[in-house]
Formats: C-alpha cells, sequence, structure tokens
C-alpha cells in the first residue's frame, strides 16, 4: 500500500497508526467499559455514568477548542511546529499511561480529559504538516492511507492484544483488572514508539517568521485568519458543514460502547463488535480515497453522511446483537473516509505556510461538534431515561451537515 510513498510520507501516515491506539482502546472501546463497571461499583447509576463519560469527553474536547486558534498559530511560526507537536504529543502517552494505575472513577475521568488534551492539540499539527509532506494531488490518497492504516494497525492490534489479555487472564493466571490496566500502558508505548518516525523524518517546510513581540502577533494573526475565513465564503460553509457532520461522527465514536452496554450488551461482546468497526474500516478508508479520484472527494464525504444517517436509524432501533453487528459494519464504512476526505479536502484550501493556524481553527469547529454532541447525547439519555434517544438529535446533525455540504459550489478556489 505504501509503494510509491516518500519516507517523509510513510512517517507522516505512521502516526495515524501511532495515536490510532489512544482512539480504540482509550476513547472509544476499554476504557469506557472500564470507566463505567468503575463507576457502577461505587454506586454510580447507569444511566449517569452514561452521562458523566459524555460531559468529561465535552471538557476535553472544550480546551482544546478554544486554544486550538492559538496554538495552531503558534505553530505556524519557524521551528515552532515539531516542538508543540512533540509536547502534546508525550502529554498525550503519559496521561494514557497513567490511566494503569488510576485508583478511582473520577482520577480515570482527569487521566482521560488530560489525554484528551494531548490527543487533540498533537493533531492540529499532524494535520497541518500534511502541507508539509506531500502536494495536493496526493493530499486524498496519504490521508486515507493514514486512517486505513490506523484502523488496522494502531487501532486493531493493540486492541486485539488487550482483548485476548481480558479475555484469556484467567487461564494465565492474571486478574481482569491488571489485564485490563495492562491495556492502557500499552497504548501508551505503542504511541509514543511508532512516533519515532515522525519525530525523526518530518520537518515543517512552509512557515512565517516570528517577530520580536510573539503574543501579540499571535492574537493578530488569529483575527486575520478569522476575517479571511468569513470573506472566503465557500471555506466558511464547509467549516459549518464540518461542524454539523463530524459531530455526529465523534459522538457516536466516543458514546458507542456506553450506548451498547445500556442496551444491554455484555462488555466482551461490546469489545468484539466494535473491533468489527476497526476492521472493516481498513479496507474502506483507503477506498475513499481510490474513489475520490473518480468522483470527488465531496461526493464521497456525502456518501459517508448518508450512511451514517442510516447508522442513527439502525441505533434508534436497535434491540439485539444482530443490530448492533449492522451498525458498526455501517459506520466501519464510512468513518474513516469521511474523516481522512475531510482533512484533505480542507488541506486544498489553506495556504501552506498558515497550514497550521488554519488547521487550528479546523479543529475548532470539529471539536465544539464533540462538545455539543456528547453533553446532549447525555442530557437526552437523562431526561428521558432512554439512552436510544440520542440517536435521533445525532441524525439531525448528520442531516444539517450535508445540507451545507450540497449548497457549496462546484469549483472551491484555493485561499491565497
Amino acid at each position: 500500500m505504501l509503494k510509491g510513498c516518500t519516507k517523509e510520507e510513510k512517517s507522516w501516515i505512521f502516526y495515524d497508526w501511532a495515536n490510532s491506539a489512544f482512539s480504540a482502546i482509550v476513547a472509544a472501546i476499554i476504557l469506557p467499559i472500564f470507566f463505567k463497571e468503575m463507576a457502577q461499583m461505587d454506586g454510580v447509576s447507569s444511566v449517569d455514568a452514561t452521562a458523566y463519560w459524555g460531559y468529561a469527553t465535552s471538557l476535553g474536547t472544550l480546551v482544546c477548542a478554544v486554544l486550538a486558534p492559538f496554538l495552531g498559530s503558534l505553530g505556524d511560526y519557524r521551528g515552532m511546529k515539531k516542538k508543540l507537536f512533540t509536547a502534546f504529543m508525550l502529554l498525550g502517552v503519559i496521561s494514557t499511561f497513567l490511566l494503569a494505575c488510576a485508583g478511582s472513577w473520577k482520577v480515570l475521568l482527569a487521566l482521560y480529559v488530560l489525554g484528551t488534551l494531548g490527543f487533540s492539540a498533537s493533531c492540529i499539527y499532524y494535520d497541518s504538516f500534511l502541507l508539509d509532506v506531500t502536494d495536493e494531488s496526493r493530499m486524498d490518497q496519504v490521508s486515507t492511507l493514514g486512517y486505513g492504516l490506523g484502523y488496522i494497525g494502531g487501532s486493531t492490534i493493540p486492541l486485539v492484544i488487550s482483548l485476548l489479555l481480558i479475555q484469556f487472564s484467567d487461564k494465565i493466571g492474571i486478574p481482569t483488572l491488571v489485564a485490563t490496566r495492562f491495556s492502557f500502558a500499552l497504548t501508551a508505548i505503542w504511541w509514543l514508539v511508532f512516533t519515532i518516525p515522525m519525530l525523526r523524518h518530518v520537518h515543517q517546510k512552509h512557515a512565517v517568521e516570528p517577530e520580536k513581540h510573539l503574543l501579540s502577533q499571535t492574537l493578530h494573526s488569529v483575527a486575520s485568519t478569522c476575517r479571511k475565513i468569513v470573506r472566503h465564503k465557500s471555506l466558511l460553509l464547509f467549516l459549518l458543514a464540518y461542524f454539523f457532520y463530524i459531530d455526529g461522527v465523534g459522538t457516536i465514536i466516543h458514546m458507542a460502547t456506553v450506548f451498547g452496554s445500556s442496551c444491554g450488551l455484555g462488555s466482551m461482546d461490546l469489545m468484539v463488535v466494535l473491533l468489527v468497526v476497526q476492521i472493516v474500516a481498513f479496507p474502506f478508508a483507503i477506498l475513499y480515497g481510490k474513489l475520490s479520484a473518480r468522483f470527488g472527494s465531496r461526493r464521497m464525504i456525502l456518501f459517508g453522511i448518508a450512511t451514517y444517517i442510516v447508522v442513527c436509524a439502525v441505533g434508534f432501533n436497535l434491540k439485539k446483537m444482530s443490530d448492533f453487528l449492522v451498525l458498526a459494519v455501517l459506520v466501519g464504512t464510512a468513518q474513516g473516509g469521511i474523516q481522512a476526505l475531510s482533512r484533505s479536502f480542507f488541506g486544498k484550501l489553506v495556504p501552506p505556510e498558515n497550514a497550521s493556524e488554519f488547521f487550528g481553527f479546523f479543529d475548532v469547529f470539529g471539536k465544539f461538534s464533540a462538545v455539543i454532541g456528547p453533553s446532549l447525547f447525555g442530557l437526552v439519555a437523562q431526561l428521558t431515561g432512554v439512552t436510544n434517544y440520542g440517536a435521533l438529535a445525532v441524525m439531525l446533525m448528520f442531516i444539517v451537515g450535508g445540507a451545507i455540504l450540497l449548497a457549496l459550489p462546484k469549483n472551491i478556489e484555493k485561499m491565497q
């Protein structure tokens, strides 16, 4: 799959392989289940535990969303992007490793928030490095390769190891609690080790020169970028569309396991079914990249949105294990492709020398949607006492996002 890729492209792609372990084990599958079990052992109800997980997810993404434009602007200064990327990557790695030692559900939530901040902030710089490692003609292919390898590598290999240890812990003489905690340590080590190629071979090529008053220059730059986005109507419309449809994607990722648990599915059933998502997402993420060359990235994003609307309908009517399997397969077909093509679609519109700053705003629109979605999901669950009703709110986000994306002009000019 990587034949024809440069050393810089391969090294960049491997960060998806590295950090996807956090997305799968910590954000989506094992930690949510582990957290919910610990919270319920402490007397917290199932519905409240679901809500607290949603609120913690919202808090972590809210902090990063507020900081993202300023972090992005700082990353555009010569010599800063790699340093800031490394600092936030290490914050995520250390917080994830400490999950293995946490003694209460409250500490788990605090470390999860810090890990989410490190993960999200490092991705601002990672995404903007796309413009440093490849050209516009290869962005869709390189971006989808990253997501594809992330699913089959980072999301699958450490997850399978962790699931096998948890499932057969009694037979090999390891307490289940220890096996579960080991999965968090494994995630941190995996994340750090496979980031090494990125640290060695990917460098900032496009940059602006810093001035004497760095803080005032950063504030001025952020304000200037805001004005540019508002004036560039097509870019603004795309960001609004992204805000809505990525809300649904993020909510489904973060709330899937606690949602399934509330619907009566067992912990191991949830882990195995969500593993199916990672396996299915691998070929389909790459397929989205290939199909975008023929049909265009916007049409493929719209196809992913339509798939997610079907996912929400299945989720609202979820009654048995077979329904959850159908939902998992559908999510897998669209999840990687819609995220990867959104990243490359946006990358084609922005100037390379200000890529980090623009991706900071890209992150704002994505992260603020992740603040709204999980919180809304948790609030609806608490108010109605029925978790399934949250799927209807998520479906509405996809419908609005798709409608705005359809309103974009066919030919969008790159921002100068």
